[in-house]
């Protein structure tokens, strides 16, 4: 004969749970929080990534006195009515561009060095920052090296020097592809170097390879 349950003593969970007791709350941020979370990441990035366009854009004008001063001149002379090349066999003026080429690859390589160091998580806004920084920055170089360079009113610098002297002509692209140089060169460093250096995402749980752990054993397969 058993003994009556009382209301002091309620009935004994097999389970090991009260089942008076408050249900668990989900763990982890809340939806509201988590999307401000986002929202913060995403103007951080977008700030930087300004922040990069203008700094990359701004190293064009040392480019463009780099090129200046590296780049063969062209020399030119004048009579009484015309201005002609004085070499009219000579490659100056592809020297001009490809002295432009080298120097857009080498400030490439370094910018994009430079950015994936300072934000080695990389991020799209940032990819596009660079991008244009890079190709802003050429366009630059270019207008620098013009406007410091020789006389660009060629009458002008003929009529000055006198008949027969020789003068330099203008800095001047030939070919404005040449532009190009520096933000492929940033875009395909970078890429290199984020695939190579970059974080790696964490890999997703794979029940299947890790199999089933039984919280009372060893994990079943």
């Amino acid at each position: 004969m058993t003994a009556p349950l009382t209301p002091s003593q309620p009935p004994h969970d097999q389970s090991g749970q009260n089942p008076w007791q408050e249900p668990a709350k989900p763990s982890g941020p809340a939806p509201e929080t988590a999307q401000e979370e986002g929202g913060s990441t995403m103007r951080t990035e977008v700030r930087d990534a300004v922040v990069i366009t203008v700094a990359v854009a701004v190293s064009g004008v040392l480019l463009g006195l780099l090129w200046l001063w590296l780049a063969p001149r062209v020399p030119l002379i004048a009579d009484r009515t015309t201005v002609y090349l004085k070499d009219t066999e000579g490659e100056q003026a592809i020297g001009v561009d490809g002295t432009f080429t080298l120097l857009g690859l080498a400030f490439g390589f370094v910018t994009a060095l430079v950015v994936f160091l300072v934000r080695r998580r990389g991020g799209i806004p940032l990819v596009v920052g660079l991008g244009v920084g890079s190709l802003l920055g050429a366009v630059l170089a270019w207008r620098v090296g013009v406007w410091v360079g020789p006389e660009t009113d060629v009458a002008a610098h003929a009529k000055a020097v006198g008949r027969g002297v020789v003068f330099d002509a203008p800095m001047e692209l030939t070919a404005k592809g040449v532009l190009l140089a520096w933000p492929v060169a940033a875009m395909v460093v970078h890429l290199a170097l984020t695939g190579l250096f970059g974080p790696r995402d964490p890999e997703p749980f794979s029940s299947y390879d890790e199999g089933f752990r039984d919280p009372y054993g060893a994990p079943e397969r």
